[in-house]
Parts: structure tokens; sequence; C-alpha cells
């Protein structure tokens, strides 16, 4: 066979898809023809007779791998092949052998490799040793293969017989020369024998060749999946085949790439590109075929959407046809599957788009697209570029996540960041057209030996793309490349035949109540609404337009363990992002983030046109209005057709099944749009809905198996959607739409009640129409819709789309392979018949009685007597406090009764232990002494609790020698020192607040916590800690920042968070220093780096997959991993996040700890669990699931006086537990004393239980999951399964080494620059004198200046070191360059540094500047990279050159002057002072509460790149105003030799009126802002040109 060629890149896109070049005949077995109807692509005719393989992803599958990653490319635009260009991608790739990792031997690396071109000269010296004649570049093909050792030959032969089926001859093969010595001992049990195969095709060559080689590789896989052996199944690779490229790659550490392979070091081995990729893998046993470059691409990142992509992608195989396949489409098939990684699917997909005949550039942009809504720069200099994304919106899903692309086809080299620039991508340009990109800079150590012929310097801003083409020699940057796709093809043209929602001219939101209020009250029941449910979320909604909060955690029984029915969604949890990938801030980042989806068909992507998505219709939002689906319905272009929901006799199974057909008859009768409804106007007592999501996610897998999916959308009309959570599992599951009709009636009955229009008249709630009612509700499910979406870092809803990134606790197999295929599902459940019941059981309560007043109330939110049991209860808190204000162990035995005997509430509640031991005496097990020191408390925030609370709970962890945690907002330096001031009356005038104290106490906390707003971190409070803990995600709302209302910053909370009173304050969703796993172990570094004697922990939550986050985190270098569950208390969260987002505390233990040691890693870490404790018992559970350390949170607060009112988040709590007004902290009642007696109970507990287990220490019982059994199951099933939680690790090691973990010194950064720096400046530190040091500095020397900065702050604090360490440093600097100095270190550095300059810096000074000789402009070039001032708390900053994305992110009091920053600057800074010389990107100070900035805006650009949500612009016209401007441009001067700085200080009269300030309100005071007339003038002026 011989297939079409790919036309070059300059005319492919003219040309008519008919006009192909000629090409040699197909076997006639082979010969196929697309067929056509209607204009839409129809299954060819191959794939009809024998239809392509549909493999639904598996979310399990997928979750047992994650990576990141550093990766770079070095290309020479004239082609010039050198061997030079190889050994300087090994170096770049060897310097960044921080970014990747190790197996547990420490040795075997994650993986590494290089992509180059082939290497001709070096091969052909192969031929002809070996008597073969001379091979010609483009002429011959090139297979790299992994092959099994124990199937060498076998595995030859197979592929040699499908290549020769297909035509080829096979020239030879090569055994590649390697040094197997240096591979690591666990790389070394999977290593492969590694061959090149040799092919050629009479007459076929180039970019036909290259087509025909991937039919060849495709061949070669499937005959190896069908050889009936598991070995050459699962081990023979293909790492690449081709005429132009090859790949050399393993599970190596960088470093030693060229050890290994010992071709990388012949100096014949020539290229003139390469690229290079450095991996970080979460899993400790990552397999050789997973290491990159992947076959065109290397990905640094992680694709969230990927289940989504997998199913859209088999979905569409079906449509695929181009001519170039000549009918073969079909034996492509499947393109992607669940066993590879997020890279390696990608990958796939875009090597088939690109052999298809698309250029490379176009398949990245259109897989991976730019964020091209709310986009200033792209409205005014590339607009066409709109219609490109939009157009292929309409064919093609994102593929959504973090993601820096290197890419390749041998003749064009390219790098692609993702839409939000969540990666760093930095380029440099030479005078000799060498190109170089890398994930830092500094790669090569040649900043300052190659200044003079570094002609540009720049960075990849999110979404964009760069290019060289080394066939034609030329280099585009974004705005070129993408300009040329744009204006390629028509697409504004093919446009046209889509429309938009309002182009059908739907009605307005309905104005009267449509169903009488008794039968809304009947269907409301019947549908499983309860009271709590119209009233705190159907209400609140209508009223205020967002989702209503709520506090304390969710403390009520799973929905598989709770004795009443549930909906259906409730089974689900959300998944969120957590530290492998980052999520999304949908308040401030949300231009990025859109709720935009299509319905109607999607046509074949490989014949674009006008045809491929015509008569689709786009949706503002998912949420439709009844009008709105009433001209959907009534569309003859979509042919919708609408399908009722509801079964009949109890079965439900059968119901379903017909559901389904019914579908597919529809969309094969031409179909377009599929509503499925269970809207009635009067209960059927005969007829009950199937639940919504349940017939969504059916007919959805079932339309994806039939190849159907793509020629038709599902919208649910739905009364089983009433909350974000419900429109997130229906979109999720399938569903374009979702029309909550019942939801939309309960807004107009409760507008229509007297009772509400009664509290309107009072003002008692806002005032609000029939009409806006409507309106608000929607409004709040999109923002809820897109906090949810924004939680797993999704940005786009479309990608969103049948993602399944949702977990199931409850629901069985039978339930799972009908409607949601390839979800998690770990314990079990329900079956369609249990499901059935349900359903029928709340149908029937509806349809019982003849006259409802009123709904039930099931007291899911609050605790009521006879309703939903809660775990944390009124009489639970009273219990409690009478036990430990009396000290009595009779009255903690009432307490523990009544804890032991609640209903079952959490999985460990239907377990018990069964060690087969005898009982000993309790004189027989460890003290509680020793017991206690396992002991902590939550991270609970001083701001969220009053001072009075957070200082009694680490007062007493203190006594009994366990740990407080200081949550998210910083410690008063006061709490540092033991208290020598107590009188005999247990007073402090210190601590005159606090009662029962005693010479001694110390109020510290041990832990210290590092949350993303860095409220309160400086250098002195980390050098406090005991343990620094990062805390990634909290519990009852992971994936989301914390909030804190304006009226709980008191003085005294400002003062400590360095913010203002009054004003709210929030913590961003990501850390902005942790977008990926090797983020994470940077900051970790940092840690380590500045405080060497504390260990860090890293605070995850439960989410299936979380074993595999914490085995990364792990080899991260962590010292603790906590585990939090879903069940966690809060001050404040919303109600959808606390209910449905987290996993159970035991699956997640249970899960890291098996994980661990499965992968020869739980000796390097701690193992806390947190979530739900409150007895011994619960202490023996967590003990045995795998945990070393055991967290109190709620039950903590409860034992110093919280009474569980749950007022929490109104700044209200009447005992001042959690409240910031004096009045109420004044009530407070608790004493330490009261803190330690519940500790001290519950360590007495835990030794009478080890005695009757017959246990001595702990340390026998840590991971004994094999003595856990379950006990009894939930009255609803007796299908739950929890032999998860009772099995031992594969490896069936039993754990008996705690003690010895606890007590490990932390983990070692090695040796380190400031090592050797610190002997030259110690003695100016001892006696506050000044020094100044000279240095090199590379980028493996990062987090420079923390070490030093923690040994002045350690000594005299963050501001009091009155002397001067001056540190002067060449070359390129590590990543954190500067991170945490203090007042009296002054760093310059003459050169270029990476991310996360100032991180955290809480005074002095740091300058940067090019080297000098350097031939660009300064002003104009990238030399500092993302995220610099991140929770800076002083200093000042100088950047002579340009900045990247995140600049000043959460800076609370630094100042800084640089030449340019990208997206995003300023974002959330609460303080200090920004100047900023030059062009700024998007997004300007989204969130600023606090400080000033001053933009340099002579093109009058900077109003509609501002987020003017808070801030407010004018000219600097104030005396005070332009004082600061010149004074801090002066310093710049001073510090960088800026040119342009020395510029605008020559004409500052003139020059200041090119400058345009920034301030929030917090601001409006001050004598560089006050002028009102000038301010509202200049404001009017403003808004203009924004508009």
């Amino acid at each position: 066979m011989a297939l079409s060629s790919q036309k070059p890149a300059s005319t492919a896109h003219a040309a008519s898809r008919g006009a192909r070049a000629s090409r040699s005949s197909l076997r006639g077995s082979h010969r196929a023809q697309a067929s056509r109807q209607n204009g839409q692509a129809t299954p060819n005719a191959a794939a009809a007779a024998n239809p392509a393989p549909v493999e639904v992803g598996c979310m399990d599958t997928i979750l047992s791998e994650r990576d990141a990653c550093g990766v770079g490319f070095i290309a020479s635009l004239e082609g010039k092949r050198t061997h030079k260009t190889v050994s300087d991608a090994l170096r770049a790739c060897g310097c960044m052998e921080h970014r990747g990792a190790c197996s547990a031997d420490n040795d075997s690396g994650d993986g590494a490799g290089i992509m180059t071109q082939i290497p001709w000269k070096l091969l052909n010296v192969w031929a002809a040793e070996n008597g073969l004649a001379e091979m010609a570049d483009g002429e011959v093909g090139v297979g790299m293969i992994f092959l099994p050792k124990d199937h060498v030959d076998k595995c030859k032969a197979l592929a040699e017989e499908k290549a020769i089926a297909e035509g080829f001859e096979v020239v030879g093969w090569r055994a590649v020369p390697v040094d197997e010595s240096i591979v690591g001992q666990y790389a070394k049990v999977t290593l492969p024998h590694i061959e090149q195969m040799f092919v050629k095709k009479a007459g076929v060559t180039g970019a036909d060749l290259e087509r025909e080689l991937f039919v060849v590789r495709k061949s070669m896989e499937q005959a190896a999946l069908a050889s009936g052996n598991d070995s050459i199944a699962e081990n023979f690779y293909v790492c690449n085949i081709s005429c132009k490229t090859i790949v050399y790659k393993g599970m190596l550490r960088s470093a030693v790439v060229g050890e290994f392979y010992l071709d990388l070091k012949n100096e014949d081995y020539e290229s003139a590109f390469s690229i290079y990729h450095r991996r970080f893998s979460t899993n400790t046993n990552p397999k050789w075929p997973l290491a990159q470059p992947m076959r065109m691409l290397g990905h640094n990142g992680e694709i969230n959407t990927l289940l989504g992509n997998l199913n859209w992608t088999a979905s569409k195989q079906a449509t695929f046809s181009d001519e170039v396949w000549e009918g073969r489409e079909s034996e492509m098939m499947p393109l992607c599957t669940s066993s590879a990684s997020d890279s390696a699917n990608l990958d796939r997909l875009a090597e088939f788009l690109i052999k298809s005949g698309r250029p490379i550039e176009e398949v990245i942009m259109l897989l991976v697209p730019e964020a091209y809504r709310n986009h200033p720069e792209m409205t005014e200099e590339y607009p066409e570029a709109a219609d490109f994304y939009e157009y292929w919106e309409g064919l093609q899903e994102g593929w959504d996540g973090p993601a820096l692309l290197v890419f390749s086809d041998g003749d064009k080299i390219g790098a692609h960041l993702d839409r939000n620039g969540l990666r760093p991508a930095r380029f440099w340009r030479t005078s000799d057209n060498m190109i170089y990109v890398a994930s830092e800079v500094g790669v090569l150590g040649d900043v300052i030996t190659n200044a003079k012929n570094i002609v540009r310097k720049g960075r990849l801003g999110p979404g964009h793309i760069l290019l060289a083409d080394i066939e034609n020699g030329t280099f585009k940057e974004h705005k070129e490349v993408i300009s040329e796709l744009a204006s390629a093809k028509p697409y504004r043209e093919w446009l046209d035949t889509v429309r938009k929602l309002k182009d059908l001219n739907p009605g307005k939101y309905v104005e009267t109540s449509q169903i009488e209020t008794e039968t809304c009250l009947q269907l409301q029941t019947a549908h499983g609404y309860g009271q709590e449910d119209v009233q705190l979320i159907i209400e609140s909604m209508a009223a205020n337009g967002i989702e209503p909060t709520f506090c304390m955690g969710d403390d009520v029984p799973l929905a598989a363990l709770s004795d009443r029915p549930q909906m259906i969604s409730d089974y689900f949890k959300q998944r969120f992002a957590q530290v492998t990938n980052p999520p999304i801030d949908p308040l401030r980042e949300g231009l990025v983030m859109s709720l935009e989806m299509r319905v109607g068909a999607k046509g074949n992507m490989l014949a674009a046109g006008a045809e491929a998505v015509n008569g689709q219709v786009i949706l503002n939002s998912p949420v439709l209005i009844e009008p709105e689906l009433e001209v959907l319905q009534a569309d003859s272009e979509l042919n919708t057709k609408t399908l009722p929901m509801f079964f009949k006799g109890g079965d439900l199974k059968s119901a379903v099944d017909k559901l389904c057909a019914d579908a597919e008859e529809a969309v094969k009768a031409g179909a377009k749009l599929l509503v499925l409804s269970d809207r009635v106007t009067e209960l059927n007592s005969d007829e009950v809905a199937i639940p919504s999501l349940l017939a969504v996610g059916a007919v959805h897998h079932h339309l994806i198996a039939q190849g159907l999916r793509t020629q038709s959308s599902i919208v649910a009309d739905t009364a089983q959607a009433f909350s974000t959570h419900h429109c997130a599992v229906l979109v999720g599951y399938g569903a374009s739409g979702v029309c909550p009709w019942l939801a939309l009636e309960t807004c107009r009955q409760w507008r229509e009640a007297p009772r509400t229009v009664t509290l309107m008249q009072r003002g008692k709630l806002p005032d609000v129409t029939v009409v806006e009612c409507q309106h608000n509700f929607r409004k709040a499910l999109n923002k809820g819709l897109l906090k949810i979406i924004s939680k797993i870092g999704i940005s786009l809803l479309s990608s969103y789309h049948g993602a399944q990134i949702f977990e199931a606790y409850g629901l069985g197999p039978e339930v799972i392979n009908t409607s949601f295929k390839g979800s998690v599902s770990r314990v079990g459940g329900l079956s369609m018949d249990e499901l059935a019941k349900e359903s029928i059981s709340l149908w029937e309560k509806g349809a019982a009685a003849d006259s409802i007043k009123k709904i039930e109330n099931y007291g899911a939110l609050n605790s009521r007597p006879g309703l939903d049991y809660h775990g944390n209860n009124p009489e639970m808190a009273k219990l409690l406090h009478k036990a430990v204000r009396e000290g009595e162990d009779d009255l903690y035995s009432v307490f523990k009764e009544h804890v032991d005997n609640r209903q079952g509430i959490v999985l460990r509640d239907f377990m018990e232990f069964d060690t087969g031991r005898e009982a000993i005496a309790v004189e027989e097990v460890e003290p509680a002494i020793k017991i206690m020191e396992r002991f902590c408390t939550g991270g609970m925030s001083l701001g969220a609790i009053s001072r009075e609370t957070h200082e009694v709970i680490a007062i007493a962890m203190n006594r009994i020698g366990g740990m407080s945690n200081s949550g998210e907002g910083g410690e008063d330096i006061v709490r540092f020192n033991p208290m020598q001031d107590v009188d005999g009356d247990g007073n402090s005038p210190t601590f005159s607040y606090l009662k029962g104290l005693k010479n001694g106490d110390s109020a510290r906390s041990a832990i210290k916590q590092v949350a993303s707003g860095r409220f309160g971190v400086t250098p002195q409070f980390l050098m406090e800690a005991s343990q620094i803990e990062i805390k990634v995600a909290q519990g009852a709302k992971p994936g989301e920042g914390g909030q804190l209302p304006g009226k709980k910053v008191s003085p005294y909370i400002a003062k400590l968070r360095r913010s203002k009173p009054g004003v709210p304050l929030i913590s961003p969703p990501p850390h902005h220093d942790i977008y990926s796993i090797e983020d994470l172990a940077q900051l970790i570094h940092d840690l380590h780096h500045i405080n060497r004697q504390a260990k860090v922990s890293v605070k995850l939550v439960a989410e299936v997959g979380i074993g595999t986050v914490a085995s990364g985190v792990a080899k991260a270098n962590a010292d603790v991993i906590q585990i939090s569950g879903h069940d966690g208390g809060t001050g404040a969260s919303p109600v959808s996040s606390i209910k449905h987002c987290g996993g159970p505390t035991e699956m997640g233990v249970a899960e890291t700890h098996k994980t661990l040691v499965e992968n020869g890693l739980r000796e390097r870490v701690t193992l806390r669990a947190d979530g739900g404790l409150r007895s011994g018992r619960d202490v023996l559970m967590m003990a045995a699931l795998g945990a070393d350390e055991y967290g109190f949170g709620t039950v903590a607060m409860v034992a110093a006086g919280c009474i569980m009112a749950r007022v929490c988040h109104t700044n209200n709590c009447p005992v001042g537990v959690a409240s910031q007004r004096e009045e109420l902290r004044a009530r407070f009642p608790g004493t330490p004393e009261h803190v330690a007696n519940f500790m001290l109970f519950v360590g007495e507990e835990v030794r009478q239980e080890m005695a009757a287990l017959g246990v001595r220490s702990l340390d026998e019982l840590i991971g004994r999951l094999d003595w856990l059994k379950t006990k009894k199951q939930p009255t609803k099933t007796q299908a739950l399964d929890l032999s998860y939680l009772t099995t031992l690790p594969s490896n069936g090691d039993i754990e008996q080494r705690s003690s010895e973990r606890r007590v490990s010194i932390p983990h070692d950064n090695g040796p380190m620059l400031e090592d050797e720096l610190l002997k030259q400046a110690q003695s100016a530190i001892d006696s506050q004198g000044e020094v100044t040091i000279d240095s090199d500095i590379i980028n493996t020397d990062r987090s420079f200046g923390a070490f030093l900065g923690g040994k002045i702050a350690k000594r005299y604090g963050d501001r009091d070191f009155k002397g001067a360490v001056n540190v002067n440093l060449t070359g390129s600097a590590g990543q954190a360059f500067g991170a945490m100095i203090v007042e009296g270190l002054n760093i310059s550095l003459v050169g270029e540094a990476n991310d996360y300059v100032g991180k955290g810096m809480g005074g002095g000074s740091i300058s940067i500047a090019p080297p000098p000789g350097s031939p660009f402009d300064a002003g104009e070039q990238s030399i500092a990279g993302n995220t610099c001032l991140y929770g800076a708390t002083g200093g000042k900053l100088f950047v002579n050159g340009r900045a990247g994305e995140r600049f000043a992110v959460r800076n609370s009091l630094a100042e800084a002057v640089v030449e340019g920053v990208g997206d995003h600057a300023l974002e959330y800074m609460t303080g200090g002072c920004v100047v900023c010389l030059g062009s700024a990107g998007r997004n300007i100070a989204a969130g600023m509460t606090g400080g000033l900035g001053y933009f340099y805006d002579k093109d009058n650009k900077l109003a509609a790149r501002v987020n003017g949500e808070i801030v407010k612009l004018q000219t600097v016209h104030t005396k005070a105003g332009k004082a600061k401007l010149r004074s801090m441009v002066e310093e710049h001067v001073q510090r960088t030799g800026s040119a342009f700085g020395q510029t605008i200080l020559d004409n500052f009269d003139t020059e200041v009126e090119n400058f345009i300030m920034l301030y929030p309100p917090s601001e409006a005071n001050t004598p560089e802002v006050t002028d009102d007339a000038v301010t509202e003038e200049v404001e009017e002026s403003v808004t203009v040109q924004a508009k």
C-alpha cells in the first residue's frame, strides 16, 4: 500500500482536498472509499463493515501514573547537522535533573530522552561495516524498538512480517549499543532489549513514507496485542519509526542518557535539532515506554480532561475519513487507550491528525487551544485567530491542563504553552541562528560567555506557540503562526452555519408559576428534595445569585451508609486537583474560562469545512430555561427527539435499556439533539422517573459503543437538578445542557409565596422579581459550575463535558457498567434493583399524600433530633465538655459510649478488629505519653478561630508532647518564647485573656502552615517551626481557596497577615508556585533550605489516585504526608464543596500506605491521618490502615469550648471560639487543661483497646489492614465491599517501623552554594557588621538566599538585623532566587533568573541585570521568570528586563521595579508598591486589595488589560505619588543600570504623564492617591477607553 502525500504547509491549506499526488496501487483487500451524506461525514464503508474497536477510558488506570517534567529543544534554523546540537541537548537535560525524580533505589530515573534527526552519518558507517548499501535521508525508515528480552526473536519476526505485508523491504536490524551498568536497580528489572529496524519501500519517500511507516507501526502494535503472549503484548514497544526522526529514551536519569546510549557520545551522531525531556513520575515503577519524548511530542504537564478526551476520541473514530487513508482508517483504531499516559495519548491523536495531512502547528493549536475570549491583544492585533479557535471548538474538545509541549515532525520544531501559562517556557536566539527553548534558563551555563551572541530572549506566554522551520530556515513567534493558520481557510465563512442560541429567538423567563403549589410539593418530595435543599440552597441562590456558604464540614452518613433514600448524584464525589496539577482561580482568572457548549452533530474533523459544523447551536451556558429548551426542541436543523425518562413495575434496568435503544433509533433517523425528560405537571404513581443522571450516562455510553455519539447531543430536562453538583455530574457524564425545570418552578413559587413577599417588604430579603429570582438561580449555578471545573484545573466546560471526573461511593458494578463506564467505584454498593427501590420510595412518598403542606426536613446540614445523624452533634459536645472540664474517666466513658454506638456514618463504623491475639494487661502497653506524641491538631487559622482558641490548643498540645498547627495566617512573635510571668492563679500579663496557665507553657505552634495565600509566612515564622506544613488541599473544600470575611479581619489579624483591617482576604485556589509535582519538590526544597531542622509535611485530601500522588510527594522529599478526609471541618465553604468533594479518610490513608509500601517509599515518610477523628477507636482504625500520626480538628475545638452552633462563617460564635468580636471572645470558656484532658483520655483509651487486642505498641498495629474485617452492612445494600481496607499491600509487607520513621532527621538538600558563602558571612552576621561576597551561580543553585536569610532571621527576626551582607552574583540563578531573604541581605545578579524570584522575601534587596555587552534591548527581553515576589512580606526587587506571569501575586509589602510583566500581575496584592516600565499582559490587579501599582502606558492600552473589579485607575498627579515613583525609578537605575529608567528620570516631568496608577479602595486616602477631582475625571476617561 502507498498512501497520499501531504502537501507542503505553504500550499496544503489552499489546495483542494481532491487534488492529490499520484500514489501506488493498494491491495484489493484494503480498498474502500469514504461515503458522505447530506454534507455530514458518516462512518466510512470499511468502518461500517469492520467497525473499529471502541475502548472507553478507565479512570482507575489513568490515575495509576501521573507525571511532570523538564523539557526543551535546540534547533539550527540553517539546518546544520552537528554533534554539538546533540551534546548540548544532553547537557541541558542534565541541568534539569532536579525537575525529574528517581525510584526508591535513588538511581532509576523516572525517564529521560532525546529526539533528533536520524543520524545517517553514524548509521551509514554501521551499514558499510555490515555490507549494506548507503541509506539516504527520507528514503529509509528507522524503527527504534524496545523488545522483551525473553522474546526478542519472536518480536523481530512479528515486526518483519507486518512490514513485509505492507510491501516493505527489511534492510536490516541493528542492536543499539548501550551500557547496562549505569541503569538503576529498579529500571534494570524491566530493561528491554533495544534494536533499530531499517525498512524501505520502492518509490515511496518523504511524507508518503512517513504515513506508510505509521500504518506499519499500528499493524505491529495490534499484532503484539493479539499475540496471546502477555510479555510481548505488554513489552513490545516502538519508540518511533520514521524516515526523519529518531527517539532515544529510557528509564534513566537525565545525566546518564548519553552514558547509556553509546551512540549519543559518538561524534558522528549529528542532527540539526534535538528535543530533550526529563520526567518526574509520581509512581516509583514507571515503565520504559512512558519516558519521553514521544513520537511527535515532549510534554511537561498533565491533561486533566483525559478520560473525556479518550471517550470523545473513541466516539469520533467512526467519523474519521480522509482519502489519504484510502478506506483504512478503521485499521488505525483505537488511537488512544487508558493504559497509555496522558502525554502518550495526546501524542497518538496528534500523530494521526498530522499523518492525515494537517500541519503540525495547526494540530497542536486545535488540540490545546489558546483562550480567545476576553483577549485585548488578540482583538487588537490578530482578531482572525478567534474564528480559528471557535471553529475547531465545534469539532474538537480541548485537551485541558497545564502543558508545555515541544514538538517536531522532522521538518518543523516548536513549543506551545497551555491557555493558562501554567508551565515555565523560556527561549533565546543567537546570532548564528540557533533557537533554544527550555523549562529553565541557564541549562547550558553560557549566559555570560555567550552574552554578545544572544539577540533575543523571551518567554512563551499563555496559549502561545513558536515555530522553527529548519526546512525553510524561518522562525515565527505566536502572532505570526496563529495569524497564518487562521487566514489559511475561511473559518469566518464556515462559522456562518453555526448559530448562537439567541439566534433562535427564545422567549424570556417564565413569569408565573406553572404548577399548583401542592403538586409542586409532591414533585419535590418525589424527586428527593428536602426542606434544606429548598430553603438553604434553591431559595438562597434565587435571592442572592450565589451558592450558599456553610461551615463545620460534612458529618452525616455517606449516601450509601444512610438509612434514607438519596439522589443518585449524592453517590458521587467530585475529583479535584492537588500537586500534579493546579486548580484554576474562577474568581480572579475567570477570563480564561468558559461555560460555552455546543449542541448538534460534529462532523468529520479530517474534512474541515462548513458542513462539519453545520447546524450546531452555541449555548452560553449549559443551564437552560424553559423557553430556550423549547426553541431547541422545535429547531428543524437539529431535528430534536424528546424521550421520556420513566420506568414501571420496579424494572429500572429494562427501562434504561429501552431508553438507550430509543435513543439509538432516533439518532439513526437523523436526530442531532436528544432531550431526555422527566417533566410532568401531575404525579403519576405508576410511572417513576428514571434518575436523570443514570439515564444520561446510559445513553451517552450506549451511543459511544454504537459509534453514534458525535452525531447527536444530549440535553437533560430534569427535576433532579437544583444544585451546582447536580449540573456538574450531568455535564460530566454527557449532557450538553440541563433544564432544571422543577428548580425553576420552585424559584417562582418561592417568589410568589406570601411569606416571601412579607419578608421582602420588611427588608429581610432582597427585593427581586419572579424573573430576577430565576436569573439569580441560573447565575449561581453558572458560578458554581465554574468553581467545580476549576477545582480539577479545567478551564473549559466543553472539555469537562463527558470527562467523568468523579468517584462513586456506594454504586455497584451493574450500575457503573450501565451508565458510568470507566468511573471508579471501589466499595461496591447498590444494584439497579436497589437503586430502583430508592427511586420508588421517594416517588411513593410524594404520591401518597393527598395534601402536602411542606416537604420533609432531612437534616443534612443542620443537626436536628430524629433527622440525619451528625457526628458532631450538640449532645456529643455536652458530654465532652463535662468530661474534659471535670477530668473524670467515667465521664469520658459516657462520651466514648456515645461515639462508639453512633449510627454508622463513615466506613470505619462498619469495621472491627480481629487480631487473633489474647488480651494482655494494660500495664504491658506503651504509656499514653508515647501515644500522645503522635497527636496533632488540624490547621485552624488564627482569624477563622479566635486568638483564645488558637493559643489554648497550642499550649495544650505542647504540654502533652504533641503538635498544634498554626493554620494559615501567621503567628504573633510573642508566642515564640515560653511563658515566664504566670502567677499562682494561672494568669499571665502577656496572655491576659487566657486562664489556667503555667510557667514554662508555650503558645508556639510546632507546625507552621504554608497555604496558598502565604498570609503571615515570613522567614522568622518559618524558622520558628518544628515542622512546616504545605497545605495543598483542605478536606471541606479541596481545590478551592480560603476566604476570611472582612468582619473577621480585625486590626490584630490584619497586622499578622500584612493586610488592611476590614478588607476580606482570599487565598487563591492554587499555590502559585505549585503547578506540578516538580514545583512542589521545589517548594519543599525551599523550606528544607531555610530551616534544615524542620520537617516538611504536605497536606493532601483523600480521593482516588491519592496513593500515586503521595508517592510523588515522597519522591519530592517530603518528610510527612497528611491525608484528610471529605468530612474535615471548615470555617466557611460552599455547600456543594462540603457535601460533594473529597473521599473518605479511610480510603485515602489505606491507598496511600499501600502504594508507598508497594513502591518502596514507605520508610521515607511519616503518614498522618486527619478527618473526623473523635476517639481512641478512631486512632486505632487509622493506625491499622497505615497512619503513624493522628490529627484532631473539630473535636479539639469542642474540647476548647465549641458548642457546635455552626455559625463560624458569620463571626457570631456565641462562645467566642470562632469569632473576632471582642464581646464574644470574652465568653470563651476553655483552658489548656480541657484540651490536654481530652488528649489524655484518648491516649488512655488507645492503651486499653490495644491491651484488649493483645497489642503492646502502635508500631505493632500500624499497617495491619489484615487485622480489620467488615462487621455489618448498611440497611440499603448488602453489597458494600470493604475488602480494599482489609487487604495488605501486594508485596505483603507488615509494617513495624513507625517509631523509627517519626524520629528520622529531615530530608537534606545536599551541599549548597550558600554553605560556602555562610563561612564568609558568618562574622558579619554575628557582629551585625558588613561584608561583600562575589560568586558565580548556575541554574542548579536553587533557593539561593533562603539559607542565609534563615540564619539571620533566627537570630534577629525579619527586620532587626543592623548589618549588611552584600552578595554579588554572576550567571543564571536557579528557581526561587532570593527566596525568604531578610533585611540586611542584599543580592545582586548579573545574568538571568528563573521562576519564583523573591518568593516569600521579608526584607533586603534583589537586583537583576543582563550581562554587559548584551546586544538586545534589556527592556524588551525576559530575564526573570514567573510568579516573582509571591507572598513577599518586605524588601525590594529591581529587574532590568521583563518578568513572566503573575508578578507580585499575593505580595504584601515588597516594592519592585520591573521593565515588563505578563498576565495576572499584582493579583491578590495586599500591600507594597510595583512600578512597571514596560508593557503588561491582561488581567492586571485582579483581587488586589492593598498597595499601589504604577504602569507606563504611553500607548494607552492599559485600561483594557486591568481587572477593574476592585482597583481604580488615575494619572500620577499628587506630589507624594510623583515622589514615590521617582525614588523607586532612581534606585532601579542605580542598582541595575537601566537605560530606559534613566530616560524616564532625564525627562521625568514629561514621562510621568505616561504613567497610570492603580489603587484599591483601601489606599484611596493615602498621600500618593488623594486628589478626588482629578481622580474622577481620569476614571471617566479610562472607562471610555475600556469600552
